[in-house]
């Protein structure tokens, strides 16, 4: 089975986990009780599910969707290898998956 990296904000903690191909890292982080908001719940209505590939891993994704970039332009400390986890599912070819989780999120769906 495949394996990925969640990394913590600050790069102290890195924690291995076991990630099915046909999850997304939004699932896999959910299952392995990984602080990974995903306030819409994978609908792609929300950014709080943004993660930070490792740079080695970000030419093996998928192009983002239009409506994924346009999320991402709502997140806190977007880079240049920023993603949705919801928006991402685990292959083969993305054995050892390195994300690391921002040091916030801004959850657009929360009632003011």
């Amino acid at each position: 089975m495949p394996k990925m990296v969640f990394v913590s904000p600050d790069g102290q903690t890195r924690t291995e986990v076991d990630a099915p191909v046909g999850l997304s890292v939004l699932e896999i982080a959910h299952r392995n009780k990984i602080d990974l908001e995903g306030a819409c719940e994978g609908s792609l209505a929300c950014s709080t599910c943004h993660v930070v590939i490792d740079p080695e891993y970000f030419g093996n994704l998928p192009e983002a969707t239009e409506e994924e970039e346009d999320m991402l332009d709502l997140a806190f400390g977007l880079t240049h290898t920023s993603r949705l986890g919801c928006q991402i599912i685990m292959t083969e070819d993305l054995d050892g998956l390195i994300v690391t989780l921002p040091a916030a999120t801004r959850n657009m769906m929360v009632d003011k």
